[in-house]
């Protein structure tokens, strides 16, 4: 049984037992959290697809991490005009563990 789920403004297809990285959510390590916000279920040859979401569609998970991704560098560079600018970003992640679906 697959799902395609939104949160943090990007969509992710997730089956049970996945784990994934997710923008931050402001929950606890190891509570549930539920996304209520699931775009199409997928169980074999039965598929449902949401006009924009699926009624009564939930993809529930649990918090097993929070952290900071790998760094980004940012670098701008000119040449002959003595001009270098240099920024780096460290995205901050919640990682979640899938524990079901339901339609």
């Amino acid at each position: 049984m697959h799902a395609v789920i939104k949160t943090g403004g990007k969509q992710y297809r997730v089956a049970e037992g996945d784990k994934l990285r997710v923008e931050t959510l402001p929950v606890e390590e190891g509570s549930s959290v539920e996304f209520d916000q699931v775009l199409m279920i997928s169980d074999g040859d039965d598929i449902k697809i949401g006009t924009p979401v699926v009624e009564g569609g939930k993809v529930t998970a649990t918090v097993t991490a929070h952290g900071r991704g790998k760094k980004i560098e940012i670098i701008k560079f000119r040449r002959r005009k003595h001009h270098r600018k240099q920024m780096g970003h460290r995205q901050n992640y919640t990682e979640v563990e899938i524990t079901g679906i339901s339609a």
